[in-house]
């Protein structure tokens, strides 16, 4: 009985399909030697487009030729050898009867424009502004020496295709003096969908007053390395660089582990910057973070510092070590 009940439902589903004249489709033929399938009338019914259908004088000249050809009884898509199907490429001409815009024929083409520039406005053209405080950290050297402190910010404001970048880092020892501070203000373009080229002008306060010609790249380079670099000509004609690149590796949805290096480099050697020619500094680091918001983000991490080749002896010859390993202490945040 159970098994009966179950059954009930399939059979009520299947009993109209069954009831369905399939004969038509039948290869079966008439007395007359004719395929019954040659009768249905596909455009009659509704099956084809209008200008899809042949004349009558084609479609009984194609029905002598033989009745069985599919593209006369509308099944599926035309085929190209038939000569009244319509190319793909083809637009019926009443598809460029109307507006350009079909909400001009409601509202009116000028309040429509004005409407189109707002939207392009809100979204292609729209102006924000942002500041990330990258690095504000606390050094605590680890095979002796001072602690010190260190940060690293930058803010903007424009639109996707042009803005202006202010950029300020620098660092010190607690107790003492600043060591090092600079100021960039920049004109930032993008270049492409992920790069943007800057220019502009930058200031060091420390340790000597110093202005420079500003020309770099930012963005985001492939397998989501962050990079950022630059080329600086100062004001006494040397030229310096810096490169910097970072990864976010995720670990969870907020907690994140950060590789980080930078890379400084001298074209020449720069005495009263205690600078020697080629690569003079490399920092790595990686640095753990918590976001308890995306916008609040503690760290904690390691830091390695080598001054090399002819920096190295500047370095040395005041009496200081031309590497050394830090633990941080700081805090990333964007608003």
């Amino acid at each position: 009985m159970m098994r009966a009940l179950l059954l009930l439902p399939v059979a009520l589903f299947a009993s109209p399909a069954a009831a369905q004249d399939h004969s038509a489709h039948q290869r079966e033929r008439r007395a007359d030697g004719v395929d019954a399938r040659a009768e249905m009338d596909h455009c009659a019914m509704g099956h084809m487009l209008p200008h899809q259908c042949p004349s009558a004088a084609e479609a009984a000249e194609r029905e002598s030729e033989d009745p069985l050809a599919h593209g006369s009884m509308g099944h599926g898509v035309p085929e190209r050898s038939v000569p009244t199907a319509a190319p793909e490429s083809s637009v019926p001409p009443r598809a460029f009867a109307g507006p350009r815009h079909a909400a001009d024929a409601i509202w009116g083409e000028e309040t429509m424009a004005q409407s189109r520039r707002q939207l392009a406005r809100e979204n292609g053209g729209m102006k924000t502004g942002m500041v990330l405080v990258e690095r504000m950290e606390m050094r605590f050297p680890a095979d002796g020496g001072g602690d010190g402190y260190v940060w690293d910010a930058q803010g903007g404001y424009g639109g996707d295709l042009r803005r202006f970048v202010v950029k300020a880092e620098g660092e010190g020892e607690y107790g003492g003096a600043l060591e090092e501070a600079e100021l960039q203000a920049l004109y930032s373009r993008a270049i492409s969908p992920f790069f943007d080229m800057q220019a502009g002008l930058r200031f060091d306060p420390e340790p000597v007053s110093r202005s420079h010609a500003v020309i770099g790249i930012q963005g985001l380079a492939p397998y989501m390395f962050h990079v950022d670099g630059a080329l600086y000509l100062s004001d006494r004609g040397d030229l310096t660089a810096r490169i910097e690149g970072e990864y976010d590796q995720r670990i969870t949805q907020r907690l994140i582990l950060q590789p980080r290096i930078e890379v400084a480099l001298s074209a020449q050697d720069i005495p009263g910057d205690h600078l020697g020619s080629g690569v003079t500094r490399i920092e790595s680091g990686l640095r753990l973070r918590y976001e308890f918001a995306r916008e609040l983000a503690p760290y904690i991490g390691l830091e390695y510092e080598a001054r090399l080749g002819e920096t190295a002896n500047f370095v040395r010859a005041e009496g200081e070590d031309p590497e050394g390993l830090s633990i941080l202490v700081g805090l990333r945040a964007w608003f």
